[in-house]
């Protein structure tokens, strides 16, 4: 049974969905037992506590550097014995600790295709702003382990999501969370829980 970890900046959507997930019974080989907030007084943290689940804040602007955020976040990890790590809205970028202490151990979701739209600065609404800008006809939502490159490390799962008429940035935020988010990000971590991905 891996012990999971997930990290968060605001209101928790995809967290609840690993949570619904997770209460479905379809992630038997992992368990969330950690949610970090990258801030205090985030929604994310009553999700957590609604759920049973032990509810930390580690804020990047308590630490004087990157790396002294870094070292907390880890003992953070470690010191709750955290096997798998997943990045579900977290605008902390990690540092190469981190990212070392948890070799293919560290899964985020992307709100778009990536290669498209990806990379430093696209978060939030702005993937889809751009998606819109350009004419897209699809976008999307990708799960991708994490590396040293921004949304750079290996695709696990992508999953397509249609463009319609008339969409709004927020709009289509909405589309691509409900029809992909909340679904590959619960089934790549079952994935990873179970040993399927190595």
């Amino acid at each position: 049974m891996l012990n999971v970890a997930v990290l968060v900046s605001g209101g928790g959507t995809n967290l609840q969905a690993l949570l619904d997930s997770e209460a479905r019974g379809e992630n038997p080989n992992g368990k969330i037992t950690l949610v970090v907030a990258s801030k205090p007084g985030v929604y994310a943290l009553e999700r957590a506590a609604k759920a049973g689940v032990e509810g930390v804040v580690v804020r990047r602007k308590d630490y004087e550097n990157s790396e002294a955020f870094d070292a907390a976040l880890l003992e953070t990890l470690k010191s709750h014995n955290i096997d798998l790590v997943v990045l579900a809205g977290f605008l902390s970028v990690l540092g190469p600790s981190v990212i070392e202490a948890y070799p293919r151990r560290i899964l985020n979701v992307h709100p778009a295709l990536i290669p498209s739209f990806c990379g430093p600065g696209m978060y939030g609404l702005r993937p889809h702003q751009a998606a819109l800008a350009r004419g897209c006809k699809v976008t999307g939502a990708t799960v991708h382990f994490v590396n040293e490159e921004c949304d750079g490390g290996p695709i696990l799962l992508q999953k397509a999501v249609e463009i319609l008429p008339g969409d709004t940035p927020e709009v289509l935020q909405k589309r691509v969370m409900e029809q992909a988010e909340w679904k590959l990000l619960p089934k790549a971590v079952a994935m990873v829980c179970s040993g399927e991905i190595e």
